[in-house]
C-alpha cells in the first residue's frame, strides 16, 4: 500500500478470461495483451485516472468502465475497485453481444 492508502497499482482479474476470448478471436490477442501489462502497472484511484489513460473509455454506473478493443470491434467491461486496486473482467465481446448486456450490472 502506498502513502495515500490507496494500492499502488492494480490487480486484473482474470487474465485467464481474456486469453480465453483471445484464443477463439486471435486479432484482439495483442490489445488485449496489451492492455493487461498497461492495466497491472496502472494507478487508478479514481474515475478520472482512467480517463486520462484511456480518452475513449466509458465510465458507467457500477463501478465500471468500457474499454473499446480492435477498433470498438469488442468491448471490454471491467469492474473496479479503486481503494483495493483491483480490476475484475465482467464481459468482453464482440460489439453486437455488448448491446445485448446491462453494463452498470454484469
Amino acid at each position: 500500500m502506498g502513502t495515500s492508502g490507496y494500492i499502488d497499482v492494480m490487480r486484473v482479474i482474470a487474465r485467464s478470461t481474456l486469453r480465453k476470448f483471445w484464443e477463439r478471436h486471435p486479432d484482439a490477442e495483442q490489445p488485449l495483451r496489451a492492455w493487461h501489462s498497461e492495466a497491472e502497472k496502472a494507478e487508478w484511484r479514481i474515475p478520472g485516472d482512467i480517463e486520462r489513460d484511456y480518452p475513449s473509455a466509458s465510465i458507467v454506473g457500477g463501478n465500471r468502465v468500457v474499454f473499446n478493443v480492435c477498433g470498438n470491434k469488442y468491448r471490454l467491461v471491467v469492474k473496479v475497485l479503486y481503494a483495493f486496486g483491483v480490476a475484475y473482467i465482467r464481459f468482453i465481446g464482440k460489439h453486437g453481444d455488448y448491446d445485448r448486456i446491462d453494463v452498470e450490472t454484469i
